[in-house]
């Protein structure tokens, strides 16, 4: 069931932080969904802290700022969190100075890098292993994170989607890549630090600097935005832009309020 305008209203009234996915929540493609511009900007027009979440690993939080810039929501580097970040961070407090063997594109690789990580391609060295949504994932990097796992090597990953949405369509995601590592190693890839992960979290509300139940979550997908949210104490909110659908609302303890899009955040506003 579709939230009624008293619910949005009383939503934005009462929280202070608003965190929102990218793909399928405020955009889709090059493409920005309707009324997410007025609601994102009268937010912050209202006070409102903004924290703009994703678990796509293939641009760094500078590339999503401009973007969102580009397409009239203002953003600043800092609001954006991505998981490519977020396992940059991770590897470099746990594991200092690690010789990682990235399945990944530029953006995690760049991110590693800026963390004091080492890059490495000799399995007998590899200490830790970086799974993402690599569009170059063959049959020889398969068969690195193979013998560099049988060998001890970590085993972690930035985020634990299937697909991701595009307009009319979805792509598959870093799940692929994880199922066939674990599938020949059958070793848990762990942790998988985008949403819904508490170290994604933990980085979302350090940043705004509120507690949980002061803040809400925005986004498309029930097993990962909402599921975080659900888990956390988060006020959730389900959008129907991207790949999420109102049933799905009913799997969550604490069911999200349901929207058509974020441009019913605008008019409550």
């Amino acid at each position: 069931m579709l939230a009624d305008p008293e619910e949005v209203k009383r939503l934005v009234a009462e929280r202070r932080g608003f965190v929102f996915d990218l793909d399928g929540t405020v955009y889709l493609g090059d493409e920005l969904i309707p009324g997410a511009r007025e609601a994102v900007n009268g937010l912050r027009r209202a006070g409102k802290r903004l924290a703009f979440v994703s678990n796509k690993p293939i641009g760094r939080r500078d590339d999503y700022a401009r973007k969102l810039n580009r397409l009239g929501i203002q953003c600043a580097r800092d609001e954006v969190i991505t998981s490519s970040l977020v396992l940059a961070r991770y590897l470099q407090r746990t594991a200092p100075g690690a010789q990682v063997y990235p399945i990944a594109e530029g953006a995690v690789i760049q991110d590693l890098e800026a963390h004091g990580l080492a890059i490495c391609h000799e399995v007998e060295r590899i200490e830790v292993v970086a799974i993402s949504w690599g569009r170059g994932f063959n049959y020889e990097k398969l068969n690195t994170a193979y013998r560099a796992a049988l060998r001890g090597a970590r085993l972690v990953a930035t985020n634990p989607d299937r697909t991701c949405p595009m307009p009319g369509y979805e792509l598959p995601d870093c799940a692929c890549m994880i199922a066939a590592i674990e599938a020949c190693t059958q070793m848990s890839v762990d942790p998988i630090v985008g949403k819904p992960s508490p170290i994604m979290l933990h980085e979302v509300l350090a940043f705004l600097e509120l507690e949980p139940h002061e803040c809400a979550m925005v986004g498309d997908r029930p097993d990962t935005d909402l599921l975080m949210a659900d888990r956390a104490g988060l006020a959730g909110v389900l959008v129907l832009t991207g790949v999420g659908r109102a049933e799905d609302a009913a799997r969550l303890s604490n069911r999200p309020l349901v929207l058509e899009s974020v441009a019913r955040i605008a008019g409550a506003l």
